[in-house]
């Protein structure tokens, strides 16, 4: 059995986590569960999250047919951190706790925050690619 395993029959958990928890981290949560389906569990959370979800964020995402609109930003837990099989983290520097075992990722993105639909295409259109990428790492045979 390879470490990114989870066990027979179970499925790995991706934690993202950004500043806000309005964004980025939503956005990659919405696209790997969009795209991955049941195969993959997906949290997503962060270390001062915001009230509400970035509308351009939003539009963004609606525009590829994904309604994130409903989505809670979440406060990160260290619980969280733990179940979690691979935490990808955006800009949220050193605030994630680190465990021995766990697969982590820093993803260097730009902040959405206080950006227009303009600006913020290009990062969900980079995420989308990034969350792709980490599907058929995650989904893949071991080789």
């Amino acid at each position: 059995m390879s470490q990114s395993d989870t066990g027979a029959g179970s499925r790995p958990t991706v934690l993202f986590v950004c500043v806000h928890n309005a964004g980025r981290s939503q956005m990659a949560a919405a696209y790997l569960q969009h795209l991955a389906g049941d195969r993959v569990r997906v949290l997503s959370a962060g270390s001062a999250p915001a009230d509400q979800v970035n509308p351009a964020a939003v539009a963004a995402m609606a525009e590829e047919g994904i309604d994130i609109h409903g989505e809670q930003p979440t406060l990160l837990s260290d619980a969280a951190v733990r179940e979690s099989d691979v935490v990808v983290t955006m800009g949220c520097g050193d605030v994630c706790p680190v465990y021995p075992g766990k697969r982590y990722e820093d993803w260097q993105l730009d902040d959405p925050a206080g950006q227009g639909l303009d600006a913020v295409r290009p990062i969900r259109d980079d995420i989308r690619g990034r969350v792709e990428a980490l599907i058929g790492q995650l989904t893949s045979p071991p080789s």
